[in-house]
């Protein structure tokens, strides 16, 4: 299922992430927070809260080769269970 088909709430904020990510040259968390100030790295993975701390985006990060994968787009009470720390 698509990630905005099942969160219709965040679509808005993260096709403006998108664009923001993807016009991007980041190569550091710094760099990530001059466009995403509340970005937070955990191990591998780079969180951004949308629509206000309801919604977390979480993305696999390797600044070295320039890539992100998005992994999950979670509600705040989903990313607060912490299950997605295993596959992250």
């Amino acid at each position: 299922m698509d990630l905005l088909e099942k969160r219709p709430g965040a679509a808005d904020e993260a096709i403006a992430w998108y664009g923001v990510a993807r016009a991007s040259d980041w190569a550091s968390l710094s760099d990530v927070r001059r466009d995403c100030p509340d970005a937070d790295l955990v191990g591998h993975v780079l969180i951004f809260n949308l629509r206000h701390d309801r919604y977390r985006l979480i993305v696999r990060v390797s600044f070295r080769m320039k890539t992100l994968f998005v992994k999950a787009l979670l509600t705040h009470k989903e990313y607060d269970r912490q299950e997605w720390k295993r596959w992250a």
